[in-house]
């Protein structure tokens, strides 16, 4: 329960900056000249999700998603 944004304005930020960087990803990708740009915003974007934890509350095991990870997808798809 501790690991939800309602608790920790510093991940709740960390969220918000990571839809916006797979928003912005996608907009790159989708422009082919730009393609080149576009994994270096898909890099900064997974870097910003490990900054948060995993929905997984007692462990860390690598196959939990990291907290917000259904919104943050869909902002790297383009919705």
């Amino acid at each position: 329960m501790l690991n939800t944004f309602e608790y920790d304005k510093t991940k709740a930020k960390i969220q918000g900056l990571s839809v916006q960087v797979g928003e912005l990803f996608a907009e790159l990708y989708r422009d082919t000249s730009l393609q080149p740009d576009s994994m270096e915003a898909l890099e900064a974007y997974k870097s910003l999700r490990r900054l948060l934890p995993r929905e997984d509350n007692w462990g860390s095991r690598e196959d939990n998603r990291h907290i917000g990870a259904c919104a943050a997808h869909k902002a790297t798809q383009g919705f």
